[in-house]
C-alpha cells in the first residue's frame, strides 16, 4: 500500500525540484540554440537564461520570480492501493502545496477571482488541479507537478476540415506572432498543441503536449510527428527570438496530442509551455520506493489507445511490429 505520508513527502519534493531545477532536456534544447541564434538580444537572453538557471540550482532558490500557478498530474496504476483512498492523495497533495509555498519560497498566486481575497498557500477552491490518468498492470502512482504560467500563452481557434493543414499552420503562427510582438509569452517555449476533441479537450490536449512532454519527443502517429516538426521549422521563421527580440528562437519544441472530434469541426489550441519550464515526477511503489525523473511519461500507449479494449489494441500493436 501507498501511504498518505509519502505520497505528501514526495509531492513536496517535486515542488521544489520543479521551481528550482530545470529539466535536463529543456536546458539541452536551449543549449543547442544558442549557437544558432544570429540576433544580438536573443543571443543575450539565451545566455541569461543558462546563467540563471546555474544559479538557482547553486542557491537552491525558484529560477523564476513568477513561479506560476502550480497543479499535479496523477497517474495511477490499476492495480494501486493508497492509504485512505483518493481524498486523503489529494489532500496530501494540497498540504504539501501549501508547505512547499512558505519553504521554498513560491510566490501564493492564487486569489479569489472577485474578492481578489489570497490565502497565501496557491491553495483554495479547485486550486491546485489535479488531472488524472491510469495505467493497466500497474501498482505504482506518478505524481507530476507543473509550475505553468497561468496568465497568457494560450488561444484557441475552432477550425474546420476544409481548413486541413494550411489552417492549422496558418492559427499556429498568428499566435506566436501576436504573442511574440505582445508580450504574451517567454519564448523560446516548448509548444504544445490540442487537436480535435471537444473545445474543452482540445484545450487539455494543448496544456498536456507542452507541460507533460520533453524535448526531442515525437508522437508515434507518423502524420503527427510530421507535423510537428513542419510547425517547428515554420515558428523559428517567423524572425522572432528569445522573449520577442529578433532571432529565429522562437519554438524549443513541438508537440502534437490529437483527440478524435465532431465530424464537422477541427478544433485547435496553442500553448506556450515558457522558458522556466517546470515539472518534475515522482513515481511511488508500494514497497515505499520513491524514484525522481522530470520526464512525467504521461503519453503512454495505453492512453493514446484508439480501440475499445485495451487488449485489442495490444493486440493490433504487436500485428503492426
Amino acid at each position: 500500500m501507498i501511504t498518505a505520508d509519502r505520497i505528501e513527502d514526495a509531492a513536496y519534493e517535486i515542488m521544489g525540484r520543479a521551481a528550482i531545477d530545470i529539466p535536463e532536456d529543456y536546458e539541452n534544447g536551449i543549449r543547442s540554440m544558442v549557437d544558432r541564434e544570429t540576433g544580438d538580444l536573443s543571443a543575450f537572453v539565451l545566455e541569461a537564461m543558462l546563467e540563471n538557471w546555474q544559479a538557482a540550482r547553486e542557491d537552491r532558490r525558484p529560477m523564476c520570480a513568477d513561479t506560476g500557478v502550480p497543479r499535479f498530474f496523477v497517474k495511477a496504476g490499476n492495480e494501486a492501493r493508497i492509504e485512505d483512498g483518493f481524498v486523503a492523495l489529494e489532500e496530501r497533495l494540497r498540504r504539501a502545496t501549501a508547505r512547499a509555498t512558505h519553504d521554498i519560497p513560491l510566490r501564493p498566486n492564487r486569489v479569489h477571482p472577485i474578492s481578489r481575497h489570497d490565502n497565501n498557500n496557491n491553495v483554495g477552491m479547485n486550486a491546485p488541479e489535479i488531472d488524472y490518468s491510469f495505467e493497466p498492470d500497474a501498482d505504482w502512482i506518478d505524481i507530476t507537478t507543473v509550475h505553468k504560467g497561468g496568465l497568457f500563452g494560450t488561444d484557441y481557434r475552432m477550425l474546420f476540415p476544409g481548413d486541413g493543414i494550411d489552417g492549422i499552420k496558418r492559427f499556429f503562427l498568428d499566435v506566436l506572432l501576436a504573442f511574440g510582438k505582445r508580450g504574451l509569452a517567454c519564448q523560446p517555449a516548448i509548444v504544445g498543441i490540442g487537436l480535435g476533441g471537444s473545445k474543452d479537450i482540445t484545450m487539455v490536449l494543448g496544456k498536456q503536449a507542452a507541460c507533460l512532454r520533453t524535448v526531442g519527443s515525437c508522437h508515434p502517429d507518423p502524420d503527427v510527428a510530421k507535423l510537428e516538426d513542419e510547425l517547428k521549422d515554420l515558428g523559428n521563421k517567423t524572425g522572432l527570438g528569445a522573449m520577442g527580440f529578433s532571432g529565429i528562437s522562437t519554438v524549443v519544441d513541438c508537440n502534437i496530442e490529437v483527440g478524435y472530434t465532431h465530424t464537422g469541426g477541427m478544433p485547435m489550441s496553442v500553448h506556450c509551455f515558457c522558458l522556466s519550464s517546470r515539472r518534475a515526477t515522482a513515481r511511488l511503489f508500494p514497497s515505499g520506493a520513491v524514484e525522481y525523473r522530470t520526464d512525467p511519461e504521461w503519453f503512454t500507449p495505453y492512453m493514446r489507445r484508439n480501440s475499445v479494449s485495451w487488449e485489442s489494441a495490444q493486440t493490433s500493436l504487436r500485428q503492426s511490429v
